[in-house]
């Protein structure tokens, strides 16, 4: 080894590396953050790294004390790893065989932070250069963690096993690659069984817990070690060690996803380890590890059955679990009223737009399925806490007690799935409880008693609606108790059971109960604490969600009561009362069009909307709002889309332009395409709510030009803008055609290229399709307007549309969106598409036949009956089908209104002409079913 560290550098850096870490000199330490990041272009920084690390001879005499010692070693591994991950591959062989030399030395070291450290900059090691770029490694850490030479000293085998656990977690699937025959993870999972018998406590965690990295793989390493494993694991689970057990309920839990065979069997001592576990009031994090056990269990379908008969052992624990801890406990009481404080900025969360889902055949969008809140998958940064740190949200503060995952919210989430599967065995555990605690004098025994409440409603509300006419009143009481945690969660469980009240239909019990509980939240709504409101808030939400229509009689006071939330709420819990406004307009519609309302709560709006600017957060939820008031309004939002509109023009072109900057100097941060989807998604709502010559006018007057900013928007190179972008273009095909007609020149060759499923992304691929949909839709609705127009476009739009709806892995919704607009082009330009019935006449019968009937089905049946009179010849492959369609017309053909004799006519006319062409019709007829055959019959007379 030839190199050697120079004194005056190494003194050089190693105050730079104690002043990067210390924050006592901002200034110092803003400078030696800059020399260090200057000194990574050198690669010989990394020996002098890795010699300050492993404690070389020359730092003796730069006569540090201890602390500083300790920082200078810490702060050197820190910039060592980074350091090297920011060479990756082409570090220099000579200085990276420096560093490997030096760095199993720190491993023992007395320092634990050290060791740390090192393990992690061994593992960077391994991910930039590959397991056969230190080949001797692994089985240099084994032999050391497994005290193989029996001299071994304890903070070496916890050094080396640490290091492993490190590079088992970073490298999980080139261990288990194969090498020349030969997989590292064969070799390395029996060392890590031996070693879990260490006699040190910290060894057998680490080791067990690398094992648990590659639990969740299908690895043939693991597989044939896995009753090995299970061997261990039994004997593991009446460890001493805190640390171990942790680690024996993660590795079940594992089990439980990916070998849920080997975990049934032994159900029943299991139950009783996890519940001794959940118990340990002395670790929280291990009561939590057994906790997620059993929501782990509850959510497999083939394992959550075994759990039945333990309930009466798994439901008292998570119940004792849901009860806050006693530092929780002293926060709470300790929060004063705060409804009159500003907000901080730290409370404020960044929002983000919510992408509108993309057109349904029917015209309508995508509906999303309500899901219950979830654990937090794990996140693999996660394995690099060491005891003692703190988790971090992700804005790199501290977890809040509301965002953190712990014990108590673990248990209710728990009880919920074990209520959604079982049912009322779970309530007749849960009842005593409820019955002691509901009335318990002390506040948090009282308010883990209402969680409970709410947990099982979704699970258990058979079971508990006998008790609902006594419980519901008494859970009203609660919104006037002192302690606002207990007001809380009563808005939370009372919204839970918002679905049973709403669906009252005598009017007594109407009376009695919903009315009382809309009226409770609501008044809460306004509440003294800041938490509250916005539980209160929520609460209602998801009561608007359940009665839907049934809140029209009350939309006054609902009314008012918003608006002196606009007028009370400080800027976080805005957020959330824009979703109670958009809730009840989405839901009661044009019920909200009554002149004594717009007039109550428009002022209110619009006062807010003239007070948050362009580029606030704000405005995401804020515009969104607008759109579902201005869908709810129609045309009497006309006097305040005089506002609204040229505003959402004015943020589009902002963004646009500063997008465009930002394209010829990347040193500017590029803007938020949020802001451009909501504006995009508002001028959609005004366009669709106003009457044509209203919308018309204000797409006329806009400035810049509107067509030229859609057009710019949907050639974005976001999908989310470019979805937003085609369903505007869209509704201006249904409500102002007048003034799209103009510009379709420019706009046709933009959205035909849209077409093309060559242009999507792969990585991106789901979000591409929701444009194709929305580019399929709006294309249909031009065509079905532009009529003989279209003929410049059909043959490449057919090219277009062909390739989607022959890929099979095009999603339903757009196939069904392309076969639509593939019959209304077929309207107006049948003789085009003609000659290439025979290759489309099949998909298209087999995809639009579970669509729905609408007036765009018909307008497509319409399109496509008038190809077939003009090549019946090309339709042998499939005319059984074209028959079977045409009985599935005639039941329908009722509904369709104004389309109906036009469809009806282009029905006949082609049966009638099969009928004459097929020489033995009456026996082609008997191949299709009875129902379909009387029902041609009585409709088409053939």
């Amino acid at each position: 080894m030839t190199w050697q560290p120079e004194r005056r550098p190494l003194q050089e850096l190693a105050g730079y590396l104690k002043d990067a870490l210390s924050g006592h000199d901002q200034s110092a330490q803003r400078y030696a953050t800059l020399m260090l990041g200057q000194a990574k272009s050198s690669p010989e920084t990394a020996n002098y790294l890795a010699y300050i690390l492993s404690d070389g001879p020359l730092l003796k005499e730069l006569a540090l004390n201890s602390s500083d010692f300790l920082l200078i070693r810490s702060s050197a591994a820190i910039n060592l790893k980074n350091t090297i991950k920011s060479y990756g591959k082409a570090y220099p062989e000579t200085n990276l065989a420096y560093v490997r030399a030096l760095i199993l030395a720190p491993l023992q070291d007395s320092s634990s932070q050290i060791r740390n450290f090192a393990g992690s900059v061994i593992s960077e090691i391994v991910q930039r250069g590959g397991v056969l770029g230190w080949p001797e490694l692994l089985p240099e850490l084994l032999a050391l963690a497994g005290n193989d030479a029996g001299n071994v000293s304890p903070e070496a085998q916890e050094g080396a096993m640490s290091a492993l656990s490190k590079i088992c977690e970073d490298n999980k699937q080139s261990l288990d690659r194969d090498y020349n025959g030969q997989r590292p993870l064969a070799i390395i999972i029996p060392k890590l069984l031996h070693i879990t018998s260490s006699p040190n406590a910290k060894v057998r965690s680490f080791a067990l817990a690398s094992i648990n990295a590659f639990l969740p793989q299908t690895s043939p390493a693991v597989t044939d070690s896995l009753d090995a494993i299970l061997a261990r694991l039994f004997h593991l689970a009446n460890d001493s060690s805190d640390s171990v057990r942790r680690n024996v309920c993660r590795s079940f839990t594992h089990l439980v996803d990916v070998r849920p065979d080997k975990v049934r069997p032994h159900m029943g001592g299991l139950v009783d380890f996890y519940v001794l576990q959940q118990r340990n009031t002395d670790d929280p994090d291990l009561a939590l590890d057994a906790a997620e056990f059993w929501l782990c269990v509850g959510e497999n379908r083939e394992l959550c059955p075994s759990l039945g008969p333990f309930l009466d052992k798994i439901v008292p624990v998570l119940l004792e679990s849901m009860v806050y801890e006693e530092e929780d406990i002293l926060r709470l009481e300790g929060e004063a009223e705060d409804a009159d404080q500003e907000d901080r900025a730290e409370d404020l969360k960044p929002q983000f737009a919510t992408t509108k889902n993309p057109r349904l055949a029917t015209n309508g969008y995508v509906g999303t399925n309500g899901e219950p809140p979830q654990a937090p998958q794990p996140d693999p940064a996660d394995a690099d806490l060491s005891d003692g740190e703190i988790e971090e949200s992700d804005d790199g503060k501290p977890a809040s007690l509301e965002e953190r995952w712990n014990l108590r919210k673990c248990s209710a989430a728990a009880l919920d799935v074990l209520a959604s599967n079982f049912h009322a065995p779970v309530f007749e555990v849960t009842l005593p409880y409820l019955n002691e605690n509901l009335r318990h004098p002390e506040w948090p025994i009282r308010e883990a008693a209402v969680l409970a409440v709410g947990a099982v409603a979704d699970g258990c509300m058979d079971a508990v609606r006998p008790h609902l006419p006594d419980l519901v009143p008494y859970l009203l009481t609660f919104l006037e108790d002192r302690e606002p945690t207990i007001r809380l969660i009563t808005c939370w469980a009372l919204g839970r059971y918002s679905s049973w009240a709403s669906h009252l239909h005598d009017q007594s019990d109407r009376e009695r109960y919903f009315e009382p509980m809309m009226e409770g939240i609501l008044n809460r709504m306004l509440d003294r604490s800041k938490k509250v409101q916005e539980a209160a808030a929520s609460a209602f939400a998801n009561l608007e969600e359940k009665a839907t229509r049934g809140l029209t009689p009350y939309c006054g006071p609902i009314i008012r009561q918003f608006v002196q939330c606009f007028n009370r709420y400080k800027d976080r819990n805005m957020f959330i009362l824009y979703d109670c406004v958009q809730t009840l307009a989405e839901h009661v519609g044009p019920a909200l069009a009554q002149q004594e309302l717009i007039d109550t709560l428009m002022p209110a709006m619009i006062q807010r909307w003239s007070k948050v600017s362009d580029r606030s957060q704000e405005i995401f939820p804020l515009l969104e709002c607008l759109s579902y008031v201005a869908t709810a309004l129609g045309d009497a939002f006309a006097p305040f889309a005089v506002g609204v509109f040229p505003r959402c023009i004015r943020i589009i072109h902002q963004c646009l332009e500063e997008y465009m900057m930002c394209l010829n100097n990347e040193a500017l941060d590029k803007p938020s395409k949020d802001f451009l989807v909501t504006s995009l998604d508002v001028l959609s709502a005004v366009i669709q709510a106003l009457q044509s010559q209203k919308a018309g006018e204000l797409v006329q007057t806009s400035q810049p030009r509107f067509f030229d900013l859609l057009l710019f928007c949907m050639e974005d190179p976001s999908n989310d803008v470019r979805q937003s972008s085609y369903a505007l273009l869209g509704d201006c095909a249904v409500n102002i055609f007048e003034q799209l007609q103009p510009v379709l020149p420019a706009i046709m060759p933009v959205l035909v290229q849209q077409l093309d499923l060559d242009n999507m992304k792969d990585q991106n691929i789901e979000s591409g399709f929701s444009v194709i949909n929305n580019a399929c839709w709006s294309c249909g609705e031009i065509a079905i307007r532009q009529k003989g127009g279209m003929e410049t476009y059909v043959e490449q739009i057919y090219q277009r549309l062909l390739g989607i709806i022959s890929n099979p892995e095009v999603p339903t919704s757009v196939n069904e969106n392309a076969v639509i607009a593939l019959g209304r082009l077929g309207v107006d330009c049948s003789s085009t598409l003609a000659p290439h019935l025979g290759e489309f006449a099949k998909l298209f019968l087999r995809i639009i036949a579970p669509v729905e009937y609408t007036d765009e089905k018909a307008h497509a049946f319409v399109g496509f009956n008038r190809t077939v009179e003009r090549n019946p010849q090309a339709m042998e492959d499939c005319l059984i089908d074209y028959f079977k369609a045409s009985a599935a017309y005639a039941r329908y053909s009722n509904f369709l209104g104004l389309l109906n004799a036009d469809l009806a006519g282009s029905f006949q006319r082609n049966l009638m002409g099969y009928k004459n062409l097929i020489p033995n019709f009456e026996p082609f007829l008997q191949q299709l079913p009875e129902k379909d055959v009387e029902k041609l019959r009585g409709s088409f007379n053939i």
